[in-house]
């Protein structure tokens, strides 16, 4: 596995956390690899469909 430094707004990391003290992820980490895989399921879901001409824009804060 590769490690990677991301900046992320102390807003959505509070969010995060919040999962995490909830029990939904074991930890930050699982709960933004969860995220990507997400992202990326999405990304060829939408690359298979033809129909769909929307492009999800992931760069919300």
């Amino acid at each position: 596995m590769e490690r990677v430094t991301l900046r992320i707004p102390k807003q959505q990391i509070e969010e995060v956390e919040q999962m995490v003290e909830t029990g939904e992820y074991p930890n930050r980490s699982e709960a933004i690899r969860s995220a990507v895989r997400e992202m990326l399921s999405e990304q060829e879901g939408s690359e298979r469909s033809s129909e769909k001409n929307e492009k999800r824009t992931w760069a919300r804060v």
